[in-house]
């Protein structure tokens, strides 16, 4: 499984991005994306995924 950002609710911060340690977030058409393919959940590196866990936008970086 991977998690996904939910377009209309980011502010492209670009915090998520930093703090993926995957480099599965990525900028594309305006807005930060993940890719799947790369995306853990953090698994077995972090309690939480790290997207969520630095997102100032509440259920922004969600389960896909």
């Amino acid at each position: 499984m991977s998690y996904k950002i939910i377009a209309s609710q980011c502010t492209v911060c670009g915090a998520c991005e930093f703090e993926c340690p995957n480099a599965a977030i990525s900028f594309k058409n305006e807005t930060y994306v993940i890719d799947p393919k790369k995306c853990t959940e953090c698994e077995g590196e972090f309690d939480h995924p790290q997207c969520d866990s630095v997102c100032p936008v509440p259920q922004t970086c969600v389960p896909a």
